[in-house]
């Protein structure tokens, strides 16, 4: 495995033509987070939101298009995986930083994911949102991680339709 030291953070950058509050309630209600969370032909189920500093953020996140089940099967993977995580900071319609448990990953000790969320306001009444996902203990894990939130963001851009899109 490759120290995570070696690998660069990857910076996400939209603007929305959304509200810095339309799109905090993206992360932090179980009805946003379930509106987008997941990568294309994926969807999740939440279990425990806890909007706030040290608070617990529980979810399935289940394969549920053909394409995205055959693919998980054929990695060996199950269609459904539990998730846990935490807000381990919490700055309303600013700043959230979310720590995911990484217990999945074959041959590897369960590690941490963090991925920082800003949230600011643009012009013309939009929104930017500035993710930061910072990498996983394997390269080939970041690239997959970096994948699958790329293809979750094309969700919010195709509901709020981006003005900037840096990445």
């Amino acid at each position: 495995m490759t120290d995570t030291a070696v690998q660069a953070a990857i910076i996400i950058e939209r603007t929305y033509r959304a509200t810095p509050e339309e799109l905090w309630a993206l992360w932090t209600t179980k009805a946003g987070f379930e509106s987008w969370w997941g990568p294309e032909g994926f969807r999740v189920e939440v279990y425990a939101l806890e909007p706030r500093e040290g608070g617990v953020l529980e979810y399935d996140m289940i394969a549920d298009a053909p394409e995205a089940i055959a693919a998980m099967k054929e990695m060996g993977q199950p269609i459904s995986h539990g998730t846990r995580g935490i807000y381990s900071e919490f700055r309303p319609h600013q700043r959230l930083m979310l720590v995911h448990t990484i217990d999945f990953v074959p041959n590897s000790p369960v590690y941490d994911s963090v991925i920082e969320v800003g949230f600011a306001p643009a012009a013309d009444g939009h929104a930017r949102m500035i993710v930061t996902l910072h990498p996983h203990l394997d390269p080939h894990w970041t690239k997959m991680s970096v994948e699958g939130f790329t293809s979750q963001l094309a969700k919010l851009d195709r509901r709020f339709g981006w003005t900037e899109k840096r990445d």
